[in-house]
């Protein structure tokens, strides 16, 4: 595949985060782009606004013909007709990961992965590049609220990559820096088990370039076995990392705080968002516009302009007497930094969760992580499991995390009941958190909450 000779580009699923991505890339270099995905969605709509061809049936008589390469995502079933059609008249059929393998050869790299986190520290990454002036191609799992997109371009020949373990698709990269947060387990239906999970986290460290370094999360499992020529440990706070928050202060919602490394100190980085677990991502973030030779002036000005990232600690509402959070949090470890962060920074308030659980297999395999981490809110309700790509279980349903959970009350609801629920209820600090079509609730909840009448 050579990225330079590429007149017409196919996508089938491209209306995925990662892989809209990537029809910016080529769209803003002058290739002509074309699409299919199941749903016509806001995203879709921009891409098509954007001068690309989308369509929402699965018709061979749909597709282009003349595409000299056609990407799909991994999500998309083997018996898609127009997957097979390109398959069977010998077209170059990848992944959205062997194009991103291309831009890491092509390109400065710098990569960011981990079970949790990794969207917001690669936005942060970027948008410090962006903001500094520095510049990078960004190509990031969320939509940036500073720029309503999830990628961008430069000139210059650096680019800022989400990489995700799902499908093993982050093994194909080579980045220059690499960023490693967590290693949970997680998408056990794909690994089979934790152990593997992480020998797949420390073979993405060993594709790092020569000379090249890691950035990684201090206290992670098997850190002794993560390989990289230059190693870096960020914590959120810890003086025995490399890098580490200290002094860290409330304020209006986000923080106030230093940030310390070996040789050098960022004094009174100012962060508008909230997440205790969001200044922990911010330290490694700056360890890398650091290690760029970025100026801390231009530095501290990015961070205070970072407005995040849509449905990660994203404030609906926030004032005195309400606060709606809504986040993307679909794994124990993400709900536990999401609601004690919340309960945190509004100590006052009673705390309400509605979590939207996601895949039958996650749920099967969290079950215990999740119950323990929603206790931690005042009142829970769960909707039933968000099936995503699978079939359902025997036996797997929401059920199963709410019968962990103790000494709290607790209802399994339908989005439409959750919202009549907060037409008769007060919740001061009200969270809705998950992976799948949870975010239909926000706009509605949204009024509701305000005191209009939804429509």
């Amino acid at each position: 595949m050579d990225l330079n000779n590429i007149q017409r580009v196919y996508f089938i699923g491209i209306g995925g985060i990662g892989m809209s991505a990537i029809a910016r890339f080529f769209n803003e270099n002058g290739v002509q782009v074309g699409g299919y995905d199941r749903t016509e969605t806001a995203l879709t709509k921009q891409l098509a606004e954007e001068g690309m061809q989308i369509h929402y049936t699965d018709d061979v008589n749909l597709l282009d013909k003349q595409a000299t390469l056609v990407v799909y995502t991994p999500a998309i079933p083997v018996i898609h007709s127009e997957l097979q059609w390109y398959r069977e008249n010998n077209f170059e059929v990848v992944k959205r990961s062997d194009v991103l393998q291309e831009i890491t050869r092509e390109l400065f790299a710098i990569t960011v992965a981990g079970t949790h986190g990794k969207t917001t520290i690669s936005t942060m990454i970027a948008h410090i590049l962006r903001h500094s002036g520095y510049g990078c191609n960004a190509f990031l799992g969320g939509i940036s609220v500073n720029y309503n997109r999830n990628f961008w371009s430069s000139d210059k020949r650096v680019a800022v990559i989400e990489a995700d373990e799902y499908d093993r698709s982050f093994l194909k990269l080579s980045p220059d820096i690499a960023v490693l947060t967590a290693m949970d387990p997680d998408h056990l239906d794909i690994y089979g088990t934790e152990a593997d999970m992480q020998e797949a986290f420390i073979q993405y460290t060993k594709n790092i370039k020569p000379n090249g370094t890691l950035i990684a999360r201090e206290g992670l499992q098997r850190a002794a076995d993560l390989q990289a020529d230059n190693k870096l440990w960020y914590r959120l706070n810890s003086n025995t990392a490399n890098a580490y928050a200290k002094n860290i202060r409330n304020q209006n919602g986000g923080y106030q705080y230093d940030v310390v490394q070996q040789d050098w100190t960022i004094e009174n980085v100012t962060l508008p968002i909230g997440g205790l677990h969001n200044v922990e991502n911010s330290v490694a973030a700056i360890t890398v516009a650091q290690l760029l030779g970025i100026d801390e002036a231009a530095i501290k000005a990015a961070v205070a302009d970072f407005k995040g990232i849509r449905r990660r600690f994203e404030y609906v509402i926030n004032n005195d007497y309400q606060v709606f959070i809504d986040d993307y949090a679909h794994h124990p470890e993400e709900l536990r930094a999401l609601i004690s962060s919340a309960r945190d920074l509004f100590p006052d308030k009673k705390c309400v969760v509605v979590f939207q659980p996601h895949l039958y297999t996650r749920t099967r395999d969290l079950a215990d992580g999740f119950a323990e981490s929603l206790a931690l809110a005042d009142e829970v309700i769960l909707l039933p499991i968000y099936p995503a790509r699978e079939l359902p279980i025997e036996g797997v349903s929401s059920e199963m995390i709410a019968g962990k959970i103790s000494g709290k009350p607790v209802q399994i609801l339908q989005q439409a009941e959750v919202l009549e629920w907060l037409k008769a209820n007060t919740a001061p600090l009200f969270i809705t958190a998950g992976a799948g079509d949870i975010d239909l609730m926000k706009e509605p909840a949204k009024k509701i909450l305000e005191g209009e009448k939804s429509e």
